[in-house]
């Protein structure tokens, strides 16, 4: 069976749908479902996201260089797509999906409770792309939620039951099929490291959700 060739177009599936949180002084916090979104550098540790000129969110990110990623599960997946399809104009997304809002450390923007991993980001530079502007931001803190650590106090992300968003389709993460450099390790040999973040304090201020 041979292969169809169609138009330039956003394939790059699967991607991780996430709700992200923003804040402006003096209004109430709003949610976003984003899935343009990704790592960009390790050192330091940068992030992006991708959002259109006319939602909401995008405003309050432009004005306040600051935003909360917050990582979803199945069990968020209706509040996922809730927050992405309704706006913050005219509608109080906390409020109507039950989700909390907790302080976080550094940014005004706050974190939702009920995600297993929560990013504060603080935007370094906006690329005005065309559809879509890019903030690319800094990451300040990660806050990890204690139920997915291990005995070593390693994050365990694959028992959250992690959301990701394929063509107009939400997904549950299955299977895990192997581990990094599974595919060059030799039998009777340690496998190497994992690349799983292990949750750090800073100055005694890291929050749980």
């Amino acid at each position: 069976m041979g292969k169809q060739l169609w138009k330039p177009g956003n394939m790059l599936y699967p991607l991780p749908a996430v709700m992200v949180s923003c804040a402006r002084e003096g209004e109430r916090p709003n949610i976003i479902t984003v899935a343009w979104t990704g790592t960009v550098c390790t050192n330091p540790p940068m992030v992006y996201i991708s959002v259109r000129p006319e939602r909401y969110s995008y405003g309050i990110i432009r004005e306040t260089g600051e935003f909360v990623i917050n990582l979803t599960t199945v069990e968020l997946a209706k509040a996922t797509d809730f927050c992405g399809v309704r706006s913050g104009r005219d509608t109080d997304k906390f409020r109507k999906t039950r989700l909390t809002a907790q302080p976080a450390s550094f940014v005004k923007a706050p974190l939702i409770a009920e995600s297993p991993v929560n990013l504060e980001c603080r935007v370094e530079k906006t690329e005005e792309l065309g559809s879509h502007h890019m903030f690319l931001a800094k990451v300040l803190a990660v806050h990890a939620d204690e139920a997915y650590l291990d005995a070593k106090g390693r994050l365990d992300l694959e028992r959250a039951g992690l959301l990701a968003y394929s063509h107009g389709n939400y997904l549950g993460l299955g299977q895990k099929v192997g581990t990094f450099g599974y595919s060059v390790k030799k039998a009777g040999t340690r496998p190497q490291a994992r690349r799983t973040a292990v949750p750090k304090k800073s100055g005694g201020r890291t929050r749980h959700s």
